[in-house]
């Protein structure tokens, strides 16, 4: 069986697994089953609070089983731990208040003690002093003279006996000069082996040798030899019979020799020895030995008796000189025993009365012993009483309130195990809503709780937390809670810090633990760092990690541990290795907002350290108290610093009174050291209790001078929160506190002074607000730079409350659900999508009537849908007294196309002009922003290149030499470090362009900077970096960095102005060279028109460009160049060769839609042709913009200067309706921005919550979706026939729109039961929940569903009615007229119809092409199908309208964007026969946005074909117009 520890179990798991774990701990039955509920309920609440994170906040907060089991182990090991902790308190106290008890009990006894002690004293010591007379007396007249004399008899008797034995070393002396021969004589003879003498014994000739050893050996041990005759028949001696006799009796030979008489041996004997056989030269071992071993040996044992004998000739009078010593040493000592024996009798009576003396002398001592303790102990009581009394009513208190503590450990520790184990993830308001759900809960079952919970108070150490704070650690609830956490819960803390608060905070706090900082990019070195720390128990602090871990950091951080040879080892990688309890680790991530899936958030405690309001408000309070009142700021530090030393000092010495109380045996009072110990901490305490109340009394005098600048460190960080979010918007706005911080200091130091201090506090705001939106606006794209101004304007009136969440989401969304009432007829000026805004807006408490008013008299609120500038308009009636921001709805439901001006002067307003007006770009301000450690980032844009101005730049500061530019790509990452390396120690600079192409390098890239050591670095030093937005860009360096942007000017005129300053136009020589200077000039000119038109174009969306192209500098400098080239070149200018490199290579290389080359290409035609030389040609109709005929650089910046600053849609060659267009996508932009940097909190409709708005959008879904279509039973209506291929059509198109049907279905079903809370919400429901909430279709259902632009509402209408056309044709028919935008996949109905065609006239189809007939706009005119081709209506007409009496094309109405296209008879015809006739080849598109991609079909997945419409005008009035019909609308 395998468990699934990430999918959510039933409710009967949760109950079983908390009955298992809670039945082993100690808890009452009543309580154990109520708490098995509430762990359930415990889990569900967050559930539910979790899809609400993300639904408000798009924050992951994932809910597992895991996380489950981890609340309940938890609290069954906090629980023990602090009942065990708080018992342990309590019985310090209780023991403490016993011991004083005792004290002051014993007193009176005490007292009476000592008096009935003294007479006994005086008593003993009276017999103490004669016994002692008694004694002295007898060792004076007696003893001592006895032992006088003893003495000097002892001395002689010693003397003697020194005579005795200096004779008798000197015989050991002599002795030992003959003992080692002799012992290796002997020795010899222990070799002897039986063999050795049987061999001797055999010999029938011996040598000479052993005849000569063996006749010495006879000859001491006295054997007679035998008379034989020799060779010339003389009788001689011959020992070797008498020999051989001897050796036959081996054992008794061997004993004989051992046993030799050497002290006595015969002189005559010896001295033959000594003539005959020592002097031998043959008689020596050495040579007996050549001969056998037994002769070695015996020869051996001759020497030696030799030698001893020598020996003992001198020693022998020594010996009897030294008995002669002896006897007399004898003589004396005998009368020295008798003396002594008469001393020791004496002795032993002077003993006997000494010990009788000890006696009383002990009992006197004990007395006085007693005397002086009862004494002492009473001075003991006196300081224990008099010191501690004073505590004895707290410690009172505090041991009742440890006992309630005690009781009320089970309800705070459960929601404390909850808090660890699920509240990580959440933000503060988060975190206090389901806090208070859990103690209601714990209220309702009555299980034992605090009154008022805190999880400080719970399992907080106020010490530690003032030493966290001290440390770094915000001072705020939220923040203490965080470090509350890491430091009880039971897995490792992966922090949530993208302003580098807890990074910060743990490197103060374990600094002096000899903290090891470790990042996973370092290429495995990290492990090695880990490995030390883990087996010596240091702390490691792993930072800016991913949304992934590495996968070697498992096993730590499951704390797989595991016992090896009785030592507990952990393995990491390849390595085993040792594991200290003592091994602290921390994680860190600087993303705001990441995506941990649950196998990562399993493994670790996920906390949110994002900075809140509260936290950020103290430090920059501290801030600007610091800057304006350093005297109080550091004043205040000092206290902090002193306050926490005290309270810590204070709280050791109370653990120190009471743990030796405690621990004292016995009587206290008896224990000197304890008391000593006590009373000395006691008056350390009394001192610094007393500094302490100072101090506290100092500090609150210091906080109420704070208090003034309260204000300003709110204001602040609300705008810090305001910069917090760009990153939503564009990932490259990235900004870190300190730099935010730094820059307010800066304002602080220059801002005007005032000594009223709210007045200088309004001028340090109004300072800071502007230097802030002046440092951002300058790394801010241009889109983007009102959209700050207006988010800066609301947060800070949001702050005052003066903006209400529910109107701000409906003016970025126009609210979802809700009734939309019937509109009214005099209001059919207004789009039904407007209407139903304008519904939704009635909705809200502010806006009550707002329907009422248009259906009462819509024709008041005409002059606003009419006006140019309809947010200067009055409201009708009441609503004009609505406040400027109520009217920006207002003005977004009526003419959503001026929102944009209408919040530009909301801003202007509330903040002043300045706020709407950016400063220029200034990169000399830029680079004085920088320093060598800090890198500098073009953030590019299309059409940017801040190449050339950087060139210049570094030609102005004298660097042109020393810059170094690399374009990165794959392999150029090598390449750029080593320029780096090498520029840092020479001073250069370094351009690192298009940093977006080297995603894999950039983690280097961040290692590099982060190891600028600005000691190290050469002060000329720069790192300048370009690169688009990329999500791949280290967000460090982008916090850290200076960025920029320096997007083309806006305008035709700031555009052409800007080409004539770049080269090589602004070069004199080359603008004036040219052979035809007239006719290049004009050209010239008119090429840099058509650059700024190419450009300009793309803001107005797809009407300018399908794609919105990066055409750039370079672009314009080689076409000029080539310009230039074939006018010198070509007496007659190749116009045709112009506008082919022009327009096919140098900008339509960029160009990747046919569509889009063709637009160019009639652009720079209406350049590039010979009427551009002439004086009556213009390029546009109003007759502006016209090639010059000038010839000084001065005289086209003047004819330049006079053009408009803003051109009318006129000048690109569109209808004045594409301002509206324009404007209508900047609405869209900047609310969709707006939206995506509030969260998706819901708002509009009915002012209910979003979940609200979704579920009754989910029950309207699951009512009016119809049921799929039964494709069997169609396929029998309309089986597949040869001749009619429609058959075929509505089968496959019934099989997609039950696809998608069966996704909208099974997602609403599922997000219905999410909501209800029946089941854990899954990404895609997660994703479906927020995108419903904002009004947008969900991707879930995207990926199944045709391209659509719509809203939600808008998408659901469509499809419903997409559907009701399958279902009627089924029913019916095919329909005469063919709703084209209804079919999902448009080209299989084109298709079929040509198909049928094909077939019935039996041509092959790729012959067959349309023919196109415009036959009217209503089709209930035509009731049945023609014989050949199809009808077709439902499409529209953008960029221009169509005359239903002249039937062609025409200019579009004012306002009117969108207009119904007329009904098309589409005819199929041989290729060949189709006739050519006045019209526009009109593109066809399936949505507005245009852009498409090739599907595998090989249709474009947004093009369906071109359609010639009749037209009285040219095709390029209608290409440069955007023209073109859609088959559906947004909305």
């Amino acid at each position: 069986c395998t468990i699934d520890w990430f999918q959510a179990w039933p409710g009967d798991a949760l109950e079983a697994v908390a009955k298992k774990f809670l039945k082993e701990m100690d808890l009452d039955d009543t309580h154990r089953t109520s708490m098995v509920q509430i762990c359930k309920q415990i889990h569900a609440s967050v559930q539910e609070s979790s899809a609400k994170f993300k639904e408000e906040q798009n924050r992951y907060n994932y809910v597992t089983p895991t996380s489950y089991l981890e609340l309940i182990s938890t609290f069954k090991t906090l629980l023990a731990e602090r009942r065990t902790e708080t018992q342990k308190f309590k019985d310090r106290y209780v023991v403490g208040l016993e011991k004083l008890d005792g004290s002051a009990e014993q007193v009176a006894g005490m007292q009476d003690e000592l008096t009935a002690l003294m007479p006994q004293l005086q008593k003993t010591v009276g017999e103490v002093e004669v016994m002692m007379a008694k004694i002295a007396k007898e060792k004076t007249e007696v003893v001592e003279p006895k032992k006088a004399i003893v003495q000097k008899e002892e001395a002689v008797a010693a003397e003697q006996a020194a005579q005795a034995k200096a004779i008798k070393d000197e015989c050991e002396e002599a002795l030992a000069e003959a003992m080692p021969a002799l012992q290796d004589a002997i020795s010899a003879l222990d070799t002897l082996k039986p063999a050795d003498i049987n061999y001797v014994k055999k010999l029938g000739n011996p040598p000479f040798v052993i005849k000569l050893v063996l006749e010495a050996v006879c000859v001491l041990l006295g054997e007679r030899p035998a008379r034989v005759k020799d060779d010339s028949g003389k009788m001689v001696e011959d020992y070797w019979k008498t020999s051989v006799v001897l050796l036959n009796n081996d054992k008794v030979f061997i004993e004989r020799l051992r046993s030799y008489d050497k002290d006595n041996i015969n002189p005559k004997l010896i001295g033959r020895i000594r003539e005959k056989y020592i002097t031998d030269e043959s008689f020596t071992p050495e040579k007996a030995a050549n001969a056998s071993d037994a002769a070695k040996g015996l020869c051996k044992w001759v020497c030696a008796m030799d030698k001893y004998d020598v020996v003992a000739k001198v020693v022998a009078p020594k010996k009897a000189e030294l008995a002669v010593a002896e006897a007399g040493y004898e003589e004396v000592m005998k009368g020295l025993r008798l003396k002594q024996s008469e001393l020791k009798t004496l002795l032993d009576k002077l003993a006997a009365m000494e010990d009788e003396l000890r006696v009383s002398s002990d009992k006197k001592n004990k007395l006085e012993a007693e005397v002086d303790l009862c004494s002492k102990k009473l001075e003991r009581a006196e300081k224990l009483i008099g010191g501690l009394g004073g505590e004895k009513t707290r410690w009172t208190g505090v041991a009742a309130d440890l006992g309630v503590v005690y009781t009320n450990l089970t309800g705070d520790v459960l929601v404390s195990s909850a808090v660890i184990s699920y509240n990580g993830a959440f933000t503060m308001k988060y975190r206090d809503e389901l806090v208070e759900q859990w103690v209601a809960l714990c209220a309702e079952a009555n299980i034992p709780r605090s009154k008022k919970y805190a999880l400080a108070t719970a399992l907080g150490d106020p010490v530690k937390i003032r030493e966290w704070l001290i440390a770094g650690l915000p001072n705020d609830s939220f923040s203490i809670d965080n470090g509350i956490v890491v430091a009880n819960a039971r897995r490792w803390p992966l922090m949530i810090d993208p302003q580098g608060q807890a990074n910060k905070w743990v490197k103060n706090m374990e600094r002096a633990n000899n903290l090891n900082v470790i990042k996973l990019s370092e290429s495995g070195e990290h492990l090695r760092t880990l490995e030390n720390a883990i087996q010596f128990g240091l702390p490691v602090l792993l930072e800016n990690v991913g949304e992934e871990l590495d996968p070697s950091l498992e096993p730590l951080l499951l704390k797989q541990t595991f016992k090896s040879g009785g030592v507990q080892c952990i393995r990491l990688g390849d390595s085993t290795i040792e594991y200290s309890e003592e091994f602290r680790f921390y994680i860190t991530t600087k993303l705001r907002n990441p995506h941990y899936l649950p196998e990562t958030a399993v493994k670790v405690t996920l906390l949110n350290f994002m900075i809140t309001l509260e936290g950020l408000s103290d430090q920059l309070l501290g801030v600007v108290v610091a800057k304006e009142r350093p005297d109080l700021e550091q004043q205040k530090n000092e206290l902090v610093i002193q306050s926490a030393e005290n309270k810590r000092k204070l709280k050791e010495i109370e653990d120190k009174i009471l743990e030796v109380l405690s621990s004292s045996e016995g009587n206290i009072l008896e224990d000197e050291t304890a008391i000593s110990i006590i009373t000395e901490a006691k008056v350390l305490g009394n001192d610094i209790a007393e500094k302490q109340q100072l101090a506290d009394k100092t500090e609150k005098e210091i906080d109420e001078a704070r208090k003034s600048y309260t204000s300003c460190g709110d204001y602040t960080s609300v705008l810090f929160f305001c910069i917090q979010d760009l990153c939503n918007i564009e990932p490259m706005y990235q900004y870190s506190l300190p730099w935010f911080v730094n820059l307010f200091v800066s304002s602080i130091a220059n801002a005007t002074m005032s000594d009223d201090v709210p007045v200088r506090l309004q001028h340090i705001q109004d300072h800071f607000t502007y230097s802030l939106y002046c440092n951002v606006c300058r790394s801010l794209f241009e889109k983007d730079k009102l959209l700050f101004s207006f988010l800066l304007c609301t947060r800070i009136l949001g702050s005052q409350g003066l903006v209400d969440g529910a109107e701000w989401m409906h003016l970025l969304t126009g609210g979802i659900g809700g009734t939309v009432l019937p509109k009214p007829e005099e209001a059919s000026w207004l789009t039904e999508n407007l209407w139903g805004e304008l519904c939704r807006l009635s909705a809200l408490p502010a806006f009550q009537g707002l329907t009422g008013s248009f259906l009462k008299d819509a024709g008041a609120w005409r002059p606003l849908y009419n006006s140019l500038e309809p947010h200067k308009e009055a409201l009708p009636g009441t609503f004009n007294k609505l406040d400027t921001f109520k009217k920006l709805c207002v003005v977004r439901s009526i003419r959503p196309d001026k929102l944009v001006p209408a919040v530009q002067d909301f801003v202007t307003e509330k903040l002043g002009i300045k706020f709407v007006q950016p400063p220029l770009f200034n990169l000399g301000a830029c680079y004085a922003d920088s320093s060598p450690t800090t890198p500098l980032i073009f953030v590019l844009s299309p059409g940017s290149d801040p190449t050339a101005a950087l060139l210049q730049f570094a030609e102005e500061q004298e660097m042109s030499a020393r810059i170094s530019s690399i374009s990165l790509g794959q392999g150029q990452g090598p390449k750029a470090q080593k320029y780096i390396e090498d520029a840092v120690k020479m001073g250069s600079w370094v351009v690192l362009q298009n940093c977006h192409l080297a995603p894999s390098w950039m983690p280097s890239l961040e290692k590099l900077c982060e190891e600028f050591d600005p000691d190290k670095t050469h002060s000329d030093f720069r790192l300048w970096c370009t690169a688009y937005p990329s999500p791949k860009f280290p967000v460090s360096i982008l916090q850290n960095g200076v960025k920029m942007t320096n997007e083309p000017p806006k305008g035709l005129r700031a555009n052409i102005k800007r080409s004539y300053t770049l080269e090589p136009i602004a070069n004199p020589e080359f603008f004036d060279g040219c052979r035809d200077e007239r006719s290049f000039k004009s050209l010239l000119y008119g090429l840099a028109f058509f650059h700024a038109v190419v450009q300009e174009r793309r803001k107005f969306g797809p009407l300018g460009w399908n794609i919105p192209y990066g055409f750039d500098d370079g672009d314009l400098r080689i076409s000029v160049r080539q310009l230039r080239m074939f006018i010198d070149e070509n007496e007659i200018i190749p116009y045709d060769a112009l506008n082919y490199v022009t327009g096919e290579c140098n900008y339509g290389g960029r160009v990747t839609d046919d569509k889009d080359r063709l637009l160019l290409s009639t652009i720079l035609a209406n350049i590039y042709n010979p009427n551009t030389l002439t004086e009556e040609y213009k390029f546009t109709a109003s007759g502006l913009y016209y090639a010059a005929h000038l010839n000084t650089m001065e005289e086209f910046e003047e004819f330049n200067s006079k053009l408009p600053i803003n051109p009318l849609p006129e000048a690109f060659g569109l209808h004045e309706n594409a301002d509206i267009t324009k404007d209508q996508n900047d609405t869209i932009l900047m609310c969709k921005s707006l939206l995506s940097m509030s969260g998706s909190a819901g708002g509009g409709g009915s002012g209910g919550s979003a979940e609200d708005s979704v579920a009754a959008v989910v029950k309207d879904v699951i009512k009016r979706l119809p049921p799929a279509f039964d494709i069997e039973v169609v396929q029998r209506k309309y089986p597949v026939l040869y001749e009619q291929s429609m058959n075929t059509v509505i089968a496959q198109e019934m099989t997609r729109f039950n696809r998608l049907s069966a996704v909208v279905r099974k997602s609403m079903a599922e997000l219905a039961k999410a909501i209800e809370g029946l089941v854990v919400m899954s990404s895609d429901m997660e994703n479906a929940f927020d995108k419903m909430s904002v009004n947008q279709v969900p991707d879930l259902w995207r990926k199944a569903s045709y391209p659509t632009m719509k809203s939600l509402v808008g998408y659901l209408d469509d499809l419903y009615a997409r559907l009701g056309m399958l279902q009627t044709w089924y029913e019916e028919g095919p329909p005469p007229v063919f709703w084209i935008s209804g079919f999902y996949f448009t080209q299989s109905f084109l298709t079929a119809a040509t198909q049928n065609y094909a077939r019935k006239n039996k041509i092959p189809i790729d012959e067959v092409g349309f023919d196109f007939e415009v036959i009217g706009m209503n089709a209930d005119e035509f009731p049945s199908s023609p014989e050949d081709g199809v009808y077709i209506k439902g499409m529209f007409l953008e960029g221009c309208t169509f005359d239903p009496e002249k039937m062609m094309l025409c200019e579009s109405e004012p306002k009117v964007l969108f207009t119904p296209g007329p009904l098309f008879w589409l005819k199929p015809r041989l290729v060949a026969d189709i006739e050519d006739f006045p019209c526009y080849n009109c593109p066809v598109y399936r949505t507005p946005d245009r852009r498409g991609v090739l599907a595998t079909t090989g249709h474009s997945t947004n093009f369906v074909m071109f359609m010639k419409t009749p037209s009285d005008q040219p095709q390029s009035h209608w290409i440069m117009r955007g023209v073109a019909m859609m088959c559906g609308l947004a909305d």
